[in-house]
């Protein structure tokens, strides 16, 4: 893929971060918005972190575990 591509997934990444960090905080869930805002963070594309193919597969796997997890908490409410 072109490295547009890359970018613009990593800044609509990190804004979807932002947006589910915020719901986080305004729903008190402290330990989400942690997690939301720190993944934000990671996924940043200012300032990058190269940390290799196989460990960012792991944390995508771990995102998605935690946005099901997240989405299941949502629809409890």
């Amino acid at each position: 893929m072109p490295y547009n591509y890359y970018e613009t997934t990593r800044f609509l990444g990190m804004v979807g971060f932002v947006i589910i960090g915020y719901n986080a905080y305004a729903k008190d869930n402290t330990i989400f918005m942690i997690i939301w805002f720190s993944s934000a963070l990671l996924i940043n594309p200012f300032f990058k972190l190269a940390l290799g193919r196989g460990l960012w597969n792991i944390i995508d796997v771990i995102w998605v575990v935690l946005l099901l997890i997240s989405l299941k908490k949502v629809k409890q409410l």
